[in-house]
């Protein structure tokens, strides 16, 4: 499906020129790049440009690294990250190397040092990184708005130094700023040699007046050097002229998408597999298992429900699932079979992992030992970090989506709830706001309509984590019961000591932390929460718990009953004969 992202596209104008001017050797560096197919929609079009330090006699090679760097690793980041973790980490990246090369030396007038300015435009968004005094522009109403702020120190009129530069120290600070754009929009990129010598309105107006983007460049160029500048100097100029559209299902092609495959009745063939059995059904999916008649492998096929082929959404999100299974390596997520047969109809094909869903696990170990629940959590947590380091959510993790197979390896299924960062950022209409993951196991935040992070992930592993030491739900099914921020304050943990005296405090201090109803209150790190489930936290030592916190119900219970008693008391001093 996603290799129709492209029917409906981005589509731009790019104007840009470079010239040494009266300097022998030109230290400013330039590019831009417009790809083609599902990476125009994922990634975009990214132009930058870089000037290099002038005293130095390497800036240039920094300038052109910079850019060519970036260009081309940019585009080999994971098409699942935002632009801004994407852009950030290569930047980073190209920065250490830089500073790398100084080898720790002090003196600016001999290091591989350059400003640099970027330009990526994704989606109907565009996405600004800055460094140095380079200047990136918006035209609009006639005029130019510059965008970037000029990291340069100005001592006095004849005197100034740059602040910040890529190669001049171990990390840098990035500028990003992201604007919402339009059809018709222009952007400028230029080098102080330019921006230096012609004003704001003289470029607005010759871009204004351009047919062609490529001579309105030279002309900028030209009028910069009869203006007086000796600097090296550069400009890009892109016209944003179509874009793709608001509307998601458009987006993803909705309408090349193959048709839901039919529901196969085993045993019988299917498109180059031999169905053996069914495996699951449900009202989401129908999975069966399958051998792959090329090499014989068994394998788990999964088709649409057959009560939801009609609906668009639910069809985007199954087809997503081999997408994302495929961006994902980790021993403890589900696996994408090899590349399959040439399809006729909508299924997903992954590894057939062979054992038990971890709710069979629970019901066959009503009573397991702390160490077998903390290898489970932990090889679910290492799963989860695979999705949270591509920027995913999983969204819907509860005991029916992980697996043990009959190794003891857990691994986590059902990918059809995942939300990719990325994507949703080419894509947002994909994010439709319905809740997709199971009342009982999902974090609070998701029923008050807020987006969910990496700690609502850690809610519903805290969750399973808790129903595996009891045998119930740290809540019961209040959580899902209370819509509002109030209703969410009011919710009382139920302590896992009390249902087994087994659980040690600080265990219990632990879990309590990982399902509380504010994400702020939980652990900032799957690893923070694991530690704790290892070692004794002194926090969760028993102690004298304030009942406002132990049981917030009857504390203002209390509490009331308190000021009536209170009340009494003072109408009847005021009523007494004196």
């Amino acid at each position: 499906m996603l290799q129709d992202l492209n029917r409906q596209k981005l589509a731009v104008t790019i104007g840009q020129h470079s010239a040494a001017g009266r300097k022998t050797l030109n230290q400013d560096f330039h590019g831009a790049l417009v790809p083609v197919g599902a990476a125009l929609a994922l990634k975009g079009v990214a132009l930058a440009l870089a000037d290099g330090i002038s005293s130095s006699p390497v800036a240039h090679v920094a300038a052109e690294t910079a850019v060519k760097s970036f260009l081309d690793d940019y585009y080999c980041t994971s098409d699942t990250w935002t632009v801004k973790i994407a852009a950030s980490r290569v930047i980073e990246a190209v920065n250490s190397w830089l500073n790398a090369q100084n080898g720790g030396t002090s003196d600016r007038n001999r290091g591989y040092l350059t400003t640099f300015s970027a330009l990526v435009l994704k989606g109907r968004q565009a996405h600004v990184f800055h460094i140095g005094d380079s200047r990136v522009w918006r035209f609009g109403g006639g005029g130019l708005e510059q965008i970037t702020n000029d990291h340069r120190v100005e001592i006095s009129a004849e005197e100034s130094y740059l602040a910040r530069a890529l190669g001049a120290a171990a990390s840098v600070e990035i500028d990003y700023s992201r604007f919402d754009i339009e059809a018709g929009d222009v952007f400028v990129l230029t080098t102080d040699g330019v921006h230096d010598h012609v004003p704001p309105r003289a470029i607005a107006a010759r871009i204004a007046e351009a047919s062609d983007l490529d001579e309105a460049a030279r002309d900028l160029v030209a009028l910069a050097l009869s203006h007086g500048s000796a600097d090296n100097l550069t400009i890009q100029i892109v016209r944003i002229d179509a874009l793709p559209p608001a509307d998601a299902a458009t987006a993803l092609g909705e309408s090349e998408t193959l048709p839901p495959a039919a529901l196969p009745q085993p045993p019988c063939d299917f498109e180059g597999y031999r169905i053996v059995r069914a495996l699951h059904a449900s009202s989401r999916s129908h999975i069966f298992l399958a051998t792959d008649l090329r090499n014989g492998d068994r394998v788990a096929l999964k088709v649409p429900s057959i009560d939801l082929r009609d609906d668009p959404d639910y069809l985007r999100r199954f087809a997503m699932e081999e997408w994302i299974a495929r961006r994902i390596s980790s021993p403890h997520v589900v696996s994408p079979a090899p590349a399959p047969h040439e399809r006729k109809s909508l299924y997903i094909v992954t590894e057939f992992i062979e054992g038990q869903t971890l709710r069979q696990w629970m019901a066959d170990n009503p009573s397991p030992g702390l160490e077998a629940v903390r290898g489970v959590v932990e090889q679910i947590a290492r799963g989860l970090r695979a999705f949270h380091r591509k920027e995913m959510l999983h969204q819907d993790l509860r005991p029916e989506n992980v697996m043990i197979d009959g190794e003891g390896t857990v691994k986590i299924i059902d990918l059809g709830s995942v939300r990719v960062a990325g994507v949703l950022e080419a894509m947002p209409d994909l994010d439709d706001g319905e809740m997709l993951g199971t009342v009982q196991y999902s974090a609070p935040e998701y029923f008050l309509g807020q987006g969910g992070s990496e700690r609502s992930d850690l809610f519903s592993l805290g969750v399973i984590a808790y129903e595996m030491l009891t045998g119930r739900l740290p809540y019961g099914a209040r959580v899902a019961r209370a819509r509002t921020a109030r209703a969410q304050a009011k919710l009382s943990y139920v302590p896992a000591a009390s249902f087994d005296p087994r659980v040690p405090d600080w265990v219990d201090g632990a879990l309590r932390k990982a399902v509380h109803p504010s994400p702020l209150r939980r652990h900032e790190a799957l690893s923070e929460f694991l530690a704790d489930l290892r070692t004794p936290n002194p926090a969760f030592r028993t102690r004298s718990v304030p009942l406002a916190e132990r049981d917030p119900v009857a504390f203002w219970k209390g509490v009331s009953a308190l000021l009536t008693l209170v009340i009494l008391l003072l109408a009847y001093l005021l009523l007494e004969p004196r």
